[in-house]
C-alpha cells in the first residue's frame, strides 16, 4: 500500500484486491490526529466516474461539497472506483470494502460510526451494500439512487423489491434524496423506496427538490443539516 496527495485534504491510495491493484481516494479532515478515533463516510459514485485513476469519484458530489465546506464533515471520506462497464455489485462492491477496511484500520476509523452514501449508480450500490450487511453501517444517503436487490437475498417473484429492502433496512436511519424533474434516475425510485419504509414504520427522512434534475447531489450535499443529522448516528447492533 502506498499514498500520495493529490491535493489538499485528497490523499489517494493503492493496494491489492484479489489479484488487482486499485487506486482510491481518502479524505482526510482538518484537524485528524490518529490518537483519536474518526467517523468514516463512504461514497460510492456515479456512471461518469467510473475508471481506474482513484481521483474521478472526487470530482462529482461529496467530493466538492467537502472541498467548499471542510469543516461541515469532520471524518474521514473513502472515494473508491468502479471500473469502466461496470456497477456497484459483486467484485467492485468488494474493492470498495476493502478500500472501507484499509481506511478504518490505517487512520483510526470508529467502526460504530461508518456511514454509506451515494450517487445515481452509486445510490443504486448504497442500498444494495447496506442490504448486504444492515448492521454494518450507522446510516445510509442514497442520493437520486434507488433499489436493486443482492442475489443473495432470496424473495418471492411477485414480491415488491422497495419493500423487501424496507423490511430488511427499517431500523436503519436512511435519508433520501431525489430531484423531481430526473430525467436519468426517475424521481419514483426513491419515492416508492421512502413509501415502503414509511410502511414499514423505518427510521426515514427524504428531501426532493423541485424542479432539479439528476445533478441532486449539489444540493444533497449543500443541505447544512445532513453532516449533522449523519454524524449523529451510531450503529445498531444486531441484538439489539
Amino acid at each position: 500500500m502506498n499514498t500520495q496527495i493529490t491535493r489538499a485534504g485528497m490523499l489517494q491510495r493503492t493496494g491489492v484486491v484479489g489479484r488487482r491493484r486499485q487506486r482510491y481516494s481518502v479524505w482526510i479532515p482538518p484537524g485528524y490526529h490518529p490518537d483519536r478515533s474518526w467517523p468514516v463516510i463512504l461514497f460510492l459514485h456515479g456512471s461518469g466516474e467510473r475508471g481506474a485513476d482513484g481521483v474521478a469519484p472526487t470530482t462529482v458530489g461529496l467530493g466538492p461539497a467537502l472541498e467548499q465546506n471542510p469543516e461541515r464533515f469532520p471524518a474521514l471520506v473513502v472515494f473508491p472506483q468502479a471500473l469502466r462497464g461496470l456497477g456497484w455489485r459483486g467484485q467492485m462492491l468488494d474493492a470498495a470494502c476493502a478500500a472501507l477496511e484499509d481506511v478504518i484500520d490505517f487512520y483510526n476509523g470508529d467502526t460504530d460510526r461508518v456511514y454509506l452514501t451515494g450517487v445515481s449508480i452509486g445510490g443504486f450500490g448504497a442500498i444494495r451494500l447496506a442490504l448486504q450487511g444492515p448492521h454494518r453501517f450507522a446510516a445510509l444517503v442514497p442520493v437520486c439512487g434507488g433499489v436493486e436487490l443482492p442475489e443473495t437475498i432470496s424473495v418471492p417473484t411477485d414480491a415488491e423489491p422497495a419493500a423487501t429492502a424496507a423490511a430488511l433496512l427499517r431500523q436503519l436511519p436512511i435519508w433520501a434524496f431525489h430531484g423531481s424533474e430526473d430525467p436519468i434516475i426517475p424521481v419514483n425510485e426513491s419515492r416508492s423506496f421512502v413509501s415502503a419504509l414509511e410502511h414499514a414504520h423505518g427510521n426515514v427522512r427524504y428531501t426532493e427538490f423541485e424542479g432539479i434534475g439528476h445533478d441532486a447531489w449539489n444540493r444533497a450535499y449543500a443541505t447544512p443539516e445532513l453532516a449533522t443529522w449523519l454524524l449523529a448516528q451510531r450503529r445498531i447492533s444486531p441484538t439489539s
